[in-house]
């Protein structure tokens, strides 16, 4: 059954030969499997357009929008949208959007008044959620972002590199994997020269806006399929007017009109207004003298700084250097460590290991936040010794969140299993050592929660979707018993696990005494 929104009117113009008057009409069925970009200018209307959209589809299928601005909280009070504030941490945030999905409830996250590196933190959990969600949850949704290339940036700027790393993932998952999710996603931006190409490269159908850069309107043009000639229509565009193109809008360009909206942002269009009558006494008044509802609050005068002094010469920072190496200590000798001492620094550090994954917040962290928190610990207790070096430590934390004891750890057999792990995907290797050590061990098959938690994630749909993968490369042999319980055999080491129930797992709780000290949220 095919669906159409309306958009608004087509436009007459060159680029279309439709009557002006003709509603343009969106099909939200193939919507949901194209996946729609929209790019203009600020003042474009390119809010003014998804807000219409929003509206019109709002009774047809469940939306989810990414607010940085809170411009779309209003969509609650018409149409039932919940409004999801962003000031929670990142696991609240991911465990509500796999709510979300679940119970089908429409929401417009709101980010307003976080900083960019906190909106794209929080972004990145909330797609994340949607996108782990159980296979049974898979209704079609479509997920609007606005300002996108805030999410998706082209270029690194000034947030961290994980951050950026993190949401920009989450945002190539939603465009390039969404869609059998029943993810459609509708993202807009101001230029697409600010937006990740992998990004825009996924979507089929285009809403171009007002723009004024050569190098946009040649970039729309390109995507439009129209000659360059032609991209300076781009430049001459109203406000709220766009030049639609793909199979959900129109195989050919066409220029249409967005029509009017039921709802409108808080924010609004700012007019011109006279300014108020008053005479220059009375303004001064105004200025520096305290109303009377004002808290008037003693100030706090800065104080000057010194000046600095005067900058050395070079020889005198020569002269002090060899001073300062002159007077110097000789370095302390590192001892080298006895058996016995060995013995404790590694019972030490396994001791450490096992303080930062008792916290069930450590396994959805990265292992550079991990490693961090580990160093820091160490310093602490004053551990004896060279640090570990970051691949020794991802070794360490690989083997620690399989549950094996320092003395299997060193067995003949481990090895065995932990070199083979090491030619894996990293992000299937702690998969495989959790298995390998339950088959060694011959205890039962781990059950699903906790095959999740093992690659960084609440999704049990996301740890049956491992399994079959790995069995699709031979890694596993998945098999169940007369009961019905899961058995997994690893091939090449020859093992195979007890029989496990797949559903037993509970979430495991904090204990009171663990402390993280980079945990974030």
């Amino acid at each position: 059954m095919k669906v159409g929104i309306d958009m608004g009117a087509v436009s007459s113009g060159a680029a279309s030969s439709a009557p002006g008057g003709q509603r343009a009409l969106l099909d939200l069925e193939e919507l949901l499997a194209t996946r729609l970009l929209v790019q203009g200018n600020s003042g474009s209307g390119k809010s003014h357009l998804l807000r219409r959209l929003l509206e019109q589809s709002a009774s047809l299928v469940q939306q989810a929008v990414i607010d940085p601005e809170g411009d779309f909280v209003t969509l609650a009070d018409k149409f039932g949208h919940v409004v999801v504030d962003a000031s929670r941490s990142e696991g609240d945030i991911q465990r509500i959007a796999a709510r979300v999905r679940q119970h089908r409830v429409s929401v417009v996250l709101s980010l307003e008044g976080l900083d960019a590196e906190a909106q794209m933190r929080c972004a990145a959990a909330f797609l994340g959620g949607l996108f782990d969600a159980d296979r049974d949850f898979w209704y079609p949704m479509l997920v609007v972002v606005d300002e996108a290339q805030l999410f998706a940036p082209a270029a690194a700027g000034e947030v961290s590199d994980e951050a950026r790393k993190v949401s920009l993932g989450a945002m190539t998952n939603l465009m390039c994997r969404g869609r059998k999710r029943g993810l459609a996603g509708i993202i807009a931006t101001q230029r697409l020269a600010k937006l990740a190409k992998n990004v825009a490269a996924e979507a089929s159908n285009f809403l171009m806006g007002r723009t004024f850069l050569d190098i946009d309107m040649a970039r729309a043009a390109d995507l439009l399929g129209m000659e360059r000639r032609q991209a300076e229509m781009f430049r001459d565009l109203e406000r709220g007017h766009f030049v639609a193109l793909g199979p959900a809008l129109s195989r050919r360009p066409l220029p249409i009109r967005i029509g009017e909206v039921e709802t409108a942002a808080r924010s609004g269009s700012f007019k011109l207004m006279p300014l108020p009558e008053q005479q220059r006494e009375d303004a001064r008044d105004l200025i520096f003298k305290a109303g009377e509802d004002e808290v008037v609050a003693r100030p706090v005068m800065p104080r000057r700084a010194p000046p600095p002094p005067p900058a050395p010469s070079t020889n005198d920072l020569l002269a002090q250097l060899a001073r300062t190496r002159a007077a110097a200590a000789p370095e302390p000798q590192v001892e080298e460590l006895t058996a016995e001492s060995k013995a404790e620094r590694e019972a030490a550090l396994d001791a450490i290991l096992r303080e930062i994954l008792d916290d069930p917040e450590a396994a959805f962290r990265s292992v550079a936040v991990l490693y961090q928190d580990f160093l820091v610990r160490c310093r602490i207790r004053r551990i004896s010794g060279e640090p570990l070096t970051l691949n020794t430590f991802r070794r360490r934390l690989a083997v620690a969140r399989a549950g094996v004891d320092t003395a299997t750890a060193g067995g003949t057999e481990w090895d065995r299993a932990v070199a083979f792990a090491n030619a894996l995907e990293e992000d299937i290797q702690g998969v495989y050592l959790l298995l390998a050590r339950a088959a060694m061990e011959g205890s039962p098959c781990p059950p699903d929660g906790e095959i999740a938690r093992a690659c960084g994630s609440r999704s049990p749909g996301r740890a049956r979707r491992l399994i079959a993968y790995m069995e699709t490369r031979n890694i596993v042999v998945t098999r169940n018993d007369p009961r019905g319980l899961r058995i997994i055999a690893l091939p090449d080491l020859g093992w195979e696990t007890g029989p496990g129930d797949p559903n037993a797992f509970e979430e495991p709780v904090p204990s009171s005494d663990t402390r993280d000290l980079f945990a974030a949220g």
